[in-house]
């Protein structure tokens, strides 16, 4: 090639040991990702590679998610792959992208309700001592009860029941109904790395303190089996991020969160 430059193609990466490499690198950033890796979400999964960079595509929800993750200087790197594999990607996706990604991939896809978000990482856990621990562990026998609280307390909420076989949940019952509940979107022993999700507490119980504990509970009884507890909220939602930060949880990157539509569907 003309100045010494070599072409490096995306391709299809099947391998999960060479993508636990290169992912295992910033397992903040690609805890998702990582976590995908275990044979519980394997099936689901599709993935491109382009030199060091890697895109995942999740199947296992009703509309297809797509994650690009990279460090700020590996941004154009990670664009390069992103648009190489464009055409190959569905008409319709949600994605969470580094930031400026969405950009690429708006040549080929008109981008909707983009929203800005915060990764953050249990960086500081000393201060989980510092909030009382509350909830009770939950299981498969509990989904129904679940969904009906997220249903009130949390609607639009992603909830996969099957993550409760993690044993990873914890909730407070008050006159035996559940009002608060803290769980996991991943959890991989194997690649030590836990992303919190489904949290929330009844409108008619809020303020005293319930989110907070069951969040401490649950971080305690990761932290004997992971390295990396990490979360993502929306930027905007102020109060959560505060009570993250109380938690021991920091700030490490920021992705945007937005609909995918290719330009000629939409047309």
């Amino acid at each position: 090639m003309g100045g010494g430059l070599i072409a490096v193609a995306v391709r299809a990466e099947h391998d999960r040991a060479v993508l636990a490499g290169l992912l295992g690198r910033d397992p903040v950033l690609h805890a998702y990702q990582l976590g995908d890796l275990d044979d519980f979400f394997w099936p689901y999964t599709s993935w491109f590679r382009r030199g060091d960079q890697v895109v995942l595509l999740y199947h296992g929800v009703e509309l297809p998610t797509l994650l690009a993750f990279a460090a700020p200087d590996e941004v154009p790197e990670l664009a390069g792959l992103l648009a190489e594999a464009a055409p190959v990607l569905p008409a319709r996706m949600w994605a969470h992208l580094s930031p400026g990604l969405e950009a690429t991939l708006g040549r080929w896809f008109v981008v909707s309700e983009a929203a800005a978000h915060h990764r953050m990482a249990l960086t500081d856990p000393g201060l989980l001592a510092g909030v009382p621990a509350v909830g009770e562990a939950l299981g498969s026998a509990d989904a129904a009860e679940l969904a009906g609280l997220y249903a009130v307390a949390y609607p639009g909420n992603w909830f996969d029941p099957r993550m409760l076989e993690t044993g990873q949940y914890v909730g407070v019952r008050e006159d035996g109904r559940l009002v608060a509940v803290a769980g996991v979107h991943v959890f991989s022993p194997r690649w030590r790395v836990a992303a919190l999700g489904n949290v929330t507490t009844h409108p008619d119980v809020r303020g005293r303190g319930l989110g907070a504990g069951v969040v401490a509970a649950l971080c305690a009884r990761l932290l004997t089996s992971v390295d990396h507890v990490t979360l993502n909220v929306r930027a905007d939602n102020a109060a959560a991020v505060r009570l993250y930060e109380r938690l021991g949880f920091s700030r490490v990157a920021g992705f945007t969160e937005c609909a995918l539509t290719s330009a000629a569907a939409a047309g």
